[in-house]
This record gives C-alpha cells, structure tokens and sequence, in this order.
C-alpha cells in the first residue's frame, strides 16, 4: 500500500457477537465474502463464553472462525459480562481479555485486532492486549450515543500509538463511523487520512440496513483506497505518531 501520509484509506470492521447464531452468522459471511467497495472486512469475534455454555459448541465456532479469517483480518472481541453484557461490571478485565486471546491460539488462530465491547478498554486490559500482539480498535473519534454518562472510553481521531504507563506501546486504530455514519461520509468529502467503518452482525438482519451500509462502502471504496487493518497496521508501526494512554482515556 502506499505510505499513508500520501492518500486516503477506508477500511471496515464487524463486530460479530453473535457468531453462533445461525441466520445472523449466514448474512455476516454472505456480507464478508461480497468485499463492498472491495474493502475487505475484518471479522471481530465474540469468543465462547463459558458461563453460557458456549464452550459446548467451541467446534462450530472454531470453524466459523478459520473461515471468517480466510477472507480478511480476524479480531477478538471481548464481553465481559456474557453474550448480552458487554461491559464489565468487576473482576478483573485484562486476565479475561488474555484468557480468550490465550484460548484462541491455542486452536491454531492468530488474530491480530481487538475491539472491547461496548468500547471499554482499560490500562490492564490495554496491557493484555500487547502480550497478545493485538493491535487495537477500541477508541473512537466520536462519543456513542448509548454510552451512559461517565461511562470510560478511549477518545481519538486517528490512528496512533498509545504509551502506557508500563513504557510499552499499543498500536490504535480509531473506528471512526458507525453504520449511519458512513453512509453520510460516503456522500461527504472528509480530509482524514483513515476512515474506519464498523457494524454488526445483526445489523445485515434487516435488509434496509444491509443495503444502506453495502452502498455506503461501495461509495467509499471508490473515493479512498480499499486496505484492510493488518496492512494499515504494518505501514503505521512504521510512521503513526505517539500518545500517552492517560491522554486519549475520557468519560
């Protein structure tokens, strides 16, 4: 890809909670495999999770897993709280974020993104996730709407490496639009260098959502170059500027 100070990219992400359910995982691969605007899309995944019994169909997910990754960037996607809740609400949430990373490789996958459901992301979990080799997609350029007031996250505009207290780094890369957010950009002109687009699973359930957001990159995929998150990620190791952690955490 060319050096990422000389153009404009677009890439897009999916966070898959739901990769067990039948209909849902169906129209996420129908989706994944039509590559609109030829941007690939980066599959982040909700691992099993073991209070709900998920663990007893590890095999189907493993399988949808290895084919998600064979058609663009595979990512973890954590929720603490169980399929339902992904914020957590005690424990301790960096020994969980490392306990699925460590799980999933040990089935032969190597994901290379993160995502923190909810968009929660803190300074053990951002530690977890450089022991993993992750580079992340928690931060975003704008407050969700849904967040309640107060609630953590991670606020940035463009990608970045983030400095941890420890004096290690974590690599960022900002999703920047959601759904509605897109569609919008893709009539707009906007100067960022990196647009980051993310959706659901669920969102290609309904058919009027599904149709917006397959426009909406395929009209992005013709104003920006098309990359996908591991090549971004390997030209920024190289180039991306530097943030204290403290300095990008907001409420």
């Amino acid at each position: 890809m060319p050096h990422i100070g000389d153009t404009r990219y677009v890439v897009a992400s999916c966070h898959v909670e739901r990769p067990l359910d039948d209909a849902v995982w169906a129209a996420f691969e129908r989706f994944q495999e039509r590559r609109p605007g030829g941007i690939p899309i980066a599959a982040l995944l909700r691992p099993p999770d073991p209070g709900s019994g998920e663990l007893e169909r590890a095999e189907l997910w493993l399988e949808r897993a290895r084919r998600a990754a064979s058609r663009g960037p595979l990512g973890h996607h954590t929720h603490w709280g169980g399929p339902t809740e992904a914020r957590p609400k005690g424990g301790d949430p960096g020994a969980r974020v490392r306990e699925e990373g460590e799980w999933i490789r040990s089935q032969g996958l190597r994901p290379t993104l993160f995502c923190g459901g909810n968009w929660y992301l803190d300074e053990g979990v951002a530690e977890a996730l450089v022991d993993l080799g992750y580079a992340d997609c928690t931060a975003t350029s704008y407050r969700p709407r849904h967040l309640p007031e107060g609630a953590p996250r991670l606020s940035l505009a463009q990608p970045a490496w983030l400095e941890l207290p420890s004096g290690r780094r974590l690599l960022e890369l900002p999703t920047t639009r959601s759904l509605g957010m897109a569609v919008r950009a893709a009539v707009r002109r906007h100067d960022e260098r990196v647009l980051h687009v993310y959706f659901h699973d669920t969102d290609l359930l309904d058919r009027r959502r599904a149709a917006a957001l397959y426009t909406g990159l395929v009209l992005l995929g013709r104003r920006r170059v098309a990359t996908d998150h591991d090549a971004l990620a390997r030209d920024l190791a190289k180039t991306a500027s530097s943030r204290p952690f403290a300095h990008v955490a907001s409420a």
